[in-house]
Order: C-alpha cells, then structure tokens, then sequence
C-alpha cells in the first residue's frame, strides 16, 4: 500500500530538480509507534487492541493526522495515510507535517463505556507521541467527536492542564471550531462550485456518492442545494439507485434508520450491487468511503466525466491511468479532502488564541484557502500537461523540498 503510494512521489519528483536528500527523507516514516491496548470489558473481561501512531515527516511543522478505529486496520496502512497527510498540509500550505493513527477495532461492537475506555487507553499509551507543537490528532474513519474529547480530556489528566491545542474535531464545548463537523465536504463542494465552468459541470448535473457518511452526507446535502441531482448512493449495506434523483432528506432519514437501502422499491428507487455503482451513468462520481474502490478491474466502467476524491486513496495508481486514457478528470484527495484537516489548522490556531470565530469566518477562510490551492494546481496541470493528481503532488514536493533543504543536512541526517 505504501509502496503504491510512494509512486507518487516519483512521479511528482520527475519534474522538479530535486536534491536526492529530498527523496530519501520523504521515502520512509520519521518514527512510527505500535502498541497493544489491554481494557476491560463490560463483562469484567480483558480484551486488547492493536494500535498504531505515525509521524511521517515533520520539517514543516508538527504531524496532523486522524485516529481511525476499524477492524482491518494496519501499520502500512497508518503509515500510508500520514504519507498522504504530509503531503496534503504541504498542498495547502498549512505548517504542519503528516501523521495518523489507528486502533484494529470494529467500535460498532462495543458499548459506549468499552468505546470510551479504549478511547482514553490511546492516549494512555501514546501520551509522549502526541502535544500540541509535536502530533495533534484528528477524527477519521469510526471516530468523531465525541470521542475526540474523550481524549483531550485524557490528555489534559495526564499533563495536568487543560491543552486543548492538542487534538482537534472536538466538540464545540471542549474549544472545538464551528464548521468542522462539515468541513471535509464543505471543502470538496467549494472546490467543485470554483471549478465547476472549467470542469463542464452545471446545476443538474448527475451526481452519484460511494459511502454515505459523515463526508458523503454533508456532499450531499450542499450539492443538492446547489441545484445538483443525487441518482445513486451507497453505504456499507448496498446502493440505490434512480434516475430522477433521490431526495437528500430521505436519504438522510434512511441513513439515520439505519441504511440508505431501505428506499429501494419506492418511487422509482431500486437496489443496486455495491459493485455496480461506479458503472452508473452521471457527471460527477464521489468516492467518500475507503482506500482502492476504484481499481483496475473497474476503473473501465467508470461513466462520470469529474470524480471528486473526498475518501483518502480510493483509486489505485493503476486504475489512475486506465481513468486517464477515457478523459476523466480526477480531483485528488491530497487537494479536494484537505477541508477536514485546514479547519483542524483553523482550530488549532483558535485554541491556541484563546478566541473563536464565528462560522461565517471559518467558511470564508475555508473557501479562499480552497480556491487558491485549486488555481494553482490547475495551472500547474496546464502548464506542465500532467493530471491535477501529479499536478498536486508537485504542487506539494516544492514546499516539502523546500523545507527540507532550508533546514539543511543537519536536520536531515538526525530526524
């Protein structure tokens, strides 16, 4: 997984002159840390967990990264993510380097105190990983706020103070930001709206969703009001489908009931196979589920004229160049998912101040900082006449190669 990441970087590192140091240093983790969490059952038991804590690389600043809880969870794949992590926060420019973490748990079976008790033992053990000028966690897959203040609030009995600096998504009441909760989304839309002439895309156009989530709801709902027509969607229960368009308030009841697949048979609704869905016709197509749903052996099925990557990773490298070949523009997760990680920046930075913005600003900031990075890696594209996935990765090799030659080869040889 890691080793089809890093052909990115190699791609990317063809168009810049680059000093070899550069490669070397952004080919392998600064320090990844594994440990196995013992907690205590309802039932008076013991069960422990795998858990995982990556900083990848810190030359522009400390790690970022979420903490994602899921079964199939493993040390290549955190190390992966904080890859893409690094060089997410290098596209938009935001001071911090890449991180991430993880714990092998399906939290859908544990009760809210088990949930609670693994939750504060993560900090427990990875307490000297993790501050507020070192690696600053975030929610990502199964983890939300909750949660996240289940943590600071660890973090603050370990250290003795209250550091809310130290992880972000947090709730409002524990100095969490307004306009996180859709900020990943909200970042993907704004993209989408500044781009949309130059992509081909009008109101109305077809819009299909994979994973109908946190992300895949918030799209949802922003793309819906901005005249879009939802046809198919799908979570870890099946998919829908209807040409006509599926109302995004019953999507959203359905998904709350339990799954968006209880809508089939009604109003012209049917079922749909999971593996069908990136065959469906449409204009738009939104991975916002997990890594490599669109992969080789697929990929040729893929109808949408845009793909917007609001999950981390859902098209293998191979997938990539079979997308390319049928004109498919691809708009890359290292640039259209950086909302969720520029507004944990927007939260640090308040908590930090000690003074928060009202979601009007968050909004505002979140759009600039959108359209900005998006201009750049368009014309970046155009000029060099690469994908805006290379295009991206350019974009942020530069301010990592940057960084890491300003801090010279004493920084080098010791991080």
């Amino acid at each position: 997984m890691l080793d089809q990441a890093l052909t990115r970087l190699d791609e990317a590192a063809r168009h810049l002159d680059l000093d070899a140091d550069v490669l070397e240093k952004l080919k392998y983790p600064r320090e990844t840390t594994k440990v196995r969490l013992m907690i205590r059952m309802d039932d008076g038991s013991r069960k422990s967990f795998m858990a995982w804590r990556c900083r990848y690389d810190d030359t522009r600043g400390p790690t970022k990264g979420g903490i994602r809880f899921h079964p199939d969870s493993t040390m290549e794949e955190v190390e992966t993510l904080a890859f893409w992590m690094t060089f997410k926060c290098a596209v938009m420019n935001l001071p911090y380097g890449g991180g991430k973490g993880a714990v092998q748990v399906d939290p859908r079976t544990l009760s809210k105190a088990e949930l609670e008790r693994l939750s504060r033992a993560y900090v427990q053990a990875f307490s000297k990983i993790i501050g507020p000028d070192r690696d600053i966690p975030a929610p990502d897959v199964y983890t939300n706020s909750m949660i996240m203040g289940w943590m600071a609030d660890e973090y603050a009995s370990i250290v003795g103070e209250a550091t809310p600096a130290v992880i972000t998504g947090k709730p409002i009441a524990l100095g969490g930001s307004l306009g996180r909760d859709d900020a990943t989304a909200r970042g993907g839309y704004y993209l989408v709206q500044h781009l949309a002439r130059a992509l081909g895309l009008e109101p109305g156009a077809r819009v299909v969703i994979q994973g109908f989530g946190n992300a895949g709801q918030h799209i949802a709902r922003l793309l819906a009001a901005d005249g879009y027509t939802i046809v198919a969607v799908s979570d870890s229960k099946g998919a829908i489908h209807s040409p006509a368009g599926i109302d995004v308030d019953r999507l959203m009841a359905a998904k709350g009931q339990g799954s968006v697949t209880s809508l089939a048979g009604a109003d012209g609704i049917s079922s749909l196979g999971a593996e069908d869905l990136v065959s469906v016709d449409c204009e738009l197509f939104i991975p916002a589920a997990l890594e490599d749903m669109i992969h080789e052996r697929n990929a040729g099925s893929v109808k949408a004229r845009v793909i917007l990557e609001l999950a981390n990773g859902p098209i293998t490298p191979e997938a990539d160049d079979i997308l390319a070949t049928k004109n498919v523009v691809v708009l890359p997760d290292i640039l259209a998912n950086a909302g969720g990680v520029t507004v944990s920046y927007f939260e640090w930075v308040q908590n930090r101040q000690g003074y928060y913005w009202p979601v009007d600003d968050v909004h505002a900031r979140l759009k600039s900082t959108m359209e900005r990075e998006g201009d750049a890696i368009w014309a970046l594209a155009r000029e060099k006449g690469i994908t805006l996935r290379s295009a991206a990765y350019v974009h942020a090799l530069s301010r990592l190669a940057g960084a890491i030659e300003a801090h010279g080869t004493q920084q080098f040889f010791t991080s």
